[in-house]
């Protein structure tokens, strides 16, 4: 009766069931995208809200002013253009390395016993019982000048360690934070392995170093880029754990974004910035999909 009800209207199952997240995604991202891509292409000024109309009506006469010089800035003052690059630097380095960690682990579960496997996810997940920053306040501790590491040299004779507020401090940070992320796409995608395959390789007298490189690697791709998708673009972006890890030389764009809100309080800037990290993080979600589509369209021409 009720389909019956949506067919009289014009509206299918199918555009009931994506009218829900649709309607969410246009209220709570679409939206407030456009906003704030509306104040990028105004100007500072001192007031409320502290920056230019786009729309200003004088003499009866509507007149819409658009201004570039904040996008213009971000390619041509260094502050910028280094913490950028920066971020892209610390979000790639820590994606490989959490990628290092995180295959090997996904790999363990996924061929451990049936009934240790919930065991051993529950502890992947066991960090998210707690909050982000008492783990990352946690880091500190370990890594602090009289931490729980320098204490445990200290022991062996072994002069302290100098580890917070530098750059080592913040991959540590990024990497133990976002490793979950890693290892339970990989998880998914490897517990799926045929097991077939490799015995089948190991009969045609395959190494398992060759088993892996030419089974198991080209299979658990789409794992390696999704893992990788949801450790980068959010890394990229990271500003907690630069703040209470990293040092003054450490430069992300999510503390800069930070400074030109509040510090500066440069809300056309900051929201420049944060229009120009969105495409910078779209980008490479763009080729990653695209680079995972053209794995899943191999493995079925296949």
């Amino acid at each position: 009766m009720v389909e019956r009800g949506l067919a009289a209207v014009g509206i299918s199952g199918k555009a009931l069931v994506i009218a829900a997240p649709a309607i969410w995604l246009t209220v709570f991202f679409l939206v407030p995208l456009l906003v704030v891509f509306g104040i990028s292409l105004s100007v500072k000024q001192f007031g409320r809200p502290p920056y230019t109309p786009l729309l200003t009506t004088e003499g009866g006469t509507v007149q819409l002013t658009l201004h570039l010089s904040n996008y213009l800035r971000l390619f041509t003052d260094n502050l910028y253009v280094a913490a950028y690059l920066s971020s892209i630097k610390i979000a790639f380095i820590s994606t490989v390395i959490t990628l290092i960690i995180g295959y090997p682990m996904a790999y363990a579960i996924a061929r451990a016993p049936d009934q240790w496997r919930n065991i051993l996810l529950m502890l992947v997940i066991l960090p998210f019982w707690s909050s982000f920053l008492l783990r990352v306040y946690a880091l500190s501790g370990f890594m602090s000048g009289n931490g729980v590491i320098n204490q445990l040299l200290g022991v062996f004779g072994i002069p302290p360690v100098v580890m917070m507020q530098t750059d080592f401090a913040v991959y540590v940070g990024i990497v133990y934070t976002y490793l979950p992320f890693m290892i339970l796409p990989l998880y998914t995608n490897l517990v799926k392995l045929d097991g077939a395959l490799l015995e089948a390789s190991a009969d045609l007298g395959a190494r398992p170093l060759r088993t892996f490189l030419s089974i198991t690697l080209p299979l658990s791709m789409p794992g390696i880029i999704a893992g990788s998708m949801l450790v980068f673009i959010p890394a990229i972006g990271e500003f907690v754990i630069p703040s209470l890890l990293g040092g003054p030389s450490t430069l992300m764009i999510g503390r800069v974004l930070w400074d030109e809100f509040f510090a500066n309080t440069n809300w056309p800037r900051a929201a420049a910035v944060a229009i120009a990290m969105l495409v910078a993080v779209v980008i490479p979600i763009m080729l990653l999909q695209r680079a995972q589509d053209a794995v899943q369209d191999n493995e079925m021409s296949k």
